[in-house]
């Protein structure tokens, strides 16, 4: 494959390839470079594909893969997490981050139980009215684990689709209706699961979202609008890493870190003594837990998931 253009200098280049054979050889380097991920697997439920992608949600794949294997084994099923309390969804989430998705993931288990007999449905809308579940978890779960033909836009999907079609660097902020278009045109009428998948494992590990994509290793560099025009600089609005060391988000994991490791109610001070530093962070940590029903307070003051 030939080396990439230097940035700012375009790169005469032949007619555009059709589609078709673009798509196709991203599968064909799927099928022989995509992760062994379980949920991925032939015989993965639909559940098991569900609780992935609540899992996945800005957490990496190394992380997820070991609470996945240990959630499928204690509840295989919806209707085993909704028996459980909320909070025990709460406390198996571990370390994951945003444990709000472990509450959401509950309430769905709950709604699939009361409402769909125990079964993750494959009904776009059926699959919007779950809890938790919004346009691109519905996508993929129906995509993935029924083989439905939809647009499932994720992050790494739409960055391979704004260098590969639209030459920038990365997609806007938010989804925007060109964009659904756009990824719609690319959906081959057979097969599309397979194209979604293997477009946003291209995202992953090869077309990946920093200034230097591991272009000498990707099957459709010769039809990248992006490095075809010279790596044209990112001229929308500024792209800041997220923090996490000193934020509201730590301290709540720190607070919640504390109760999921006790044997029982914790009293208030105890626990905001947890976060040393600064006590009116702990205290508005606290406040939210509280307000998001992660934490209870029972009659004596004590906290507890």
């Amino acid at each position: 494959m030939p080396d990439p253009p230097a940035p700012g200098r375009p790169e005469t280049h032949p007619a555009p390839r059709p589609r078709a054979q673009i798509v196709a050889d991203v599968c064909a380097w799927y099928a022989a470079h995509a992760r062994d991920l379980p949920w991925r697997a032939a015989g993965a439920s639909p559940w098991g594909v569900l609780v992935s992608e609540f899992m996945l949600q800005q957490t990496p794949v190394t992380r997820v893969l070991p609470r996945w294997l240990e959630w499928l084994g204690r509840w295989p099923t919806p209707a085993a997490l909704a028996a459980e309390p909320a909070a025990e969804a709460v406390r198996a989430w571990g370390r994951l981050g945003y444990p709000r998705r472990a509450q959401r993931l509950w309430a769905a288990s709950v709604a699939i139980a009361e409402r769909f007999g125990g079964e993750v449905p494959a009904d776009l809308d059926d699959l919007r009215s779950l809890p938790g579940v919004g346009e691109y978890t519905a996508a993929a779960v129906a995509s993935f684990a029924y083989g439905r033909r939809h647009v499932v836009l994720d992050t790494n999907v739409r960055r391979v689709l704004a260098r590969l079609a639209s030459g920038r660097a990365y997609p806007a902020a938010s989804v925007t209706r060109a964009e659904r278009e756009l990824a719609a045109s690319w959906l081959p009428e057979e097969g599309a699961p397979l194209w979604s998948v293997a477009a946003m494992e291209l995202g992953a590990q090869v077309c990946v979202a920093t200034t230097e994509p591991r272009c000498g290793v990707c099957p459709v560099a010769g039809d990248c609008a992006w490095r075809l025009g010279g790596y044209p600089a990112w001229d929308g609005p500024e792209r800041r890493a997220q923090t996490y060391a000193g934020t509201d988000r730590q301290c709540r994991g720190v607070l919640l870190g504390v109760l999921r490791e006790a044997s029982g109610p914790v009293a208030e001070n105890d626990l905001l003594g947890a976060w040393p530093v600064d006590a009116a962070q702990a205290r508005r940590a606290l406040e939210s837990l509280l307000a998001d029903a992660l934490v209870t307070r029972d009659a004596a003051g004590s906290l507890s998931l």
